[in-house]
């Protein structure tokens, strides 16, 4: 399949999309408002302990869910689709990432620029699992293959669904420690959840941060894992060809702001994913042999069923095993309507095989 640059699909699709799709949505800061009353709620729940013990851990998936939806917000926040005038935009996505104690500015620095604007591009790409040349070379990327979310790494799984988003955004600090601006809304936010253990004591903070926490994580990194990582590495930033959307039940998908339409985002990343349904349909419109899209939970089997080293560009790889399978097909033939089995990646070899 030829590769297209993201300005290609832009320039066709657009005309098929309203005007006031490209406009700020300051409305979606009502999901801000939401869940930030649900996640002070559950707080508030857990420190006078309402509804006993046993009603815990359902303040606890409250908040964590919650934690999640702020995420969300902060998302399109960040990428100027809510509101377009800087100090506000970042002052709400601290609020927004302040569960996962995430630096607004780090974040337009890491996924606004760099990962957008370097989408599966070997070696640049922050989002990008490794290739095999960095597994032999660099100890911390064989590591960090041995705790990713693949075949034959059920701790891995476990370990990216609890704090994945969390480490990623800790990573990325490191990476970029220099500018003292994000280590300082880095510590404003740890500041904040200290006070708040002080105040509620160990045993209720975990109840109302830690295992939050963990929750907003795998509902958060459920998405990003399947927005690339069963796609190939591509030369050109082609969103059609290194980006995957998934589908969710209508209502989940509205609750969550269409974050698994990631196709949509990429090509329009400052639109608010309020529109993302329409960029969709002019998608499949256009490119219907192109455009990548499957159920959330397949995606997540699949990832669960495949190694996450690039052998190559279009092949994934376990230096452990042997194991091989190939990404997304680059062949146009889209996975939402291929005939193969949901534990293979269609258009493709079986997804596994032994060396």
């Amino acid at each position: 399949m030829t590769l297209h640059p993201l300005a290609f699909y832009a320039r066709q699709a657009r005309p098929l999309l309203p005007a006031k799709a490209f406009d700020a949505v300051p409305s979606r800061l009502i999901w801000l408002a939401f869940h930030c009353a649900l996640a002070a709620l559950g707080i508030v729940a857990i420190a006078h302990r309402w509804g006993g013990p046993w009603a815990l851990p359902a303040w606890s998936l409250l908040i964590g869910h919650s934690f999640a939806g702020c995420a969300f917000v902060g998302h399109e926040t960040l990428h100027g689709a809510v509101v377009r005038t800087s100090w506000l935009r970042n002052l709400i996505g601290w609020v927004c990432f302040l569960p996962f104690t995430l630096s607004p500015r780090l974040w337009i620095e890491w996924h606004n620029r760099t990962h957008h604007g370097h989408t599966m591009e070997e070696g640049v790409d922050p989002d990008a699992y490794p290739t095999l040349a960095q597994y032999r070379s660099q100890r911390i990327t064989r590591i960090a293959d041995y705790l990713s979310f693949a075949r034959d790494r059920p701790l891995g799984v476990l370990f990216t669904l609890a704090i994945g988003f969390t480490g990623q955004s800790q990573q990325m600090l490191w990476r970029w420690s220099r500018d003292p601006g994000f280590i300082a809304e880095t510590l404003a936010g740890f500041a904040f959840w200290t006070l708040l253990a002080i105040k509620l004591g160990g045993f209720a903070f975990l109840f109302a941060y830690v295992l939050p926490l963990m929750v907003g994580n795998a509902i958060v990194i459920s998405y990003i894992l399947t927005n690339h990582s069963l796609n190939p590495m591509t030369e050109v930033n082609d969103p059609l060809a290194n980006t995957l959307s998934v589908d969710c039940p209508r209502w989940l998908a509205r609750l969550h702001l269409h974050f698994g339409l990631h196709v949509e985002h990429h090509l329009f990343p400052a639109m608010s994913s309020a529109y993302a349904p329409l960029v969709r349909d002019a998608l499949k419109a256009k490119w219907p042999d192109r455009y990548q899209s499957m159920p959330l939970f397949r995606a997540l089997r699949l990832l669960m069923k495949t190694p996450r080293v690039y052998r190559s560009p279009t092949r994934l790889y376990d230096p452990l095993t042997g194991a091989e399978a190939e990404t997304l097909p680059a062949t146009g033939v889209s996975p939402d309507r291929s005939s193969g089995s949901p534990d293979s990646l269609p258009g493709s070899a079986p997804a596994v095989r032994s060396l």
